[in-house]
This record gives C-alpha cells, structure tokens and sequence, in this order.
C-alpha cells in the first residue's frame, strides 16, 4: 500500500478521533452512536498510523506530496 495522505490530512483525523473519544467518555455521545463514534474514531486513528486511506485509492486522491 502506497501512502495516500499527507500530514495535515492525518492531523485532522487524529484530532477529530480524539473529540469522538472525549465525548464518549464524558457521556455527551451514549448507546448505539456512541459506540458508532467510538468505530470512527478507531478507524481514523487507524488510517492516519498507517497513511493510507482506503475509501481513497478508488477515486485517486492523494493529499501527500509525492
């Protein structure tokens, strides 16, 4: 797997995965959306520790520089 994301791209998403985490934890996100936000954020992490994007790679784009 080639990278396809850059680093503002995997700053966003681990920002925006740790929010999801906060809300869940202080109980603002509770039942099924909860544990949906919680799925998202795991996912975000998971694409931005490995810079690849697979919802990418159909539509070709690519947010790092080479």
């Amino acid at each position: 797997m080639k990278k396809n994301m850059g680093n503002a791209d995997r700053i966003i998403r681990l920002v925006i995965a740790a929010l999801l985490v906060i809300l869940w934890v202080a109980g603002i996100t509770t039942g099924t959306f909860g544990y949906v936000s919680i799925a998202l954020a795991a996912v975000f992490t998971l694409t931005a520790a490995i810079g690849f994007c697979p919802l990418y790679a159909p539509f070709g784009i690519k947010t790092c520089k080479s």
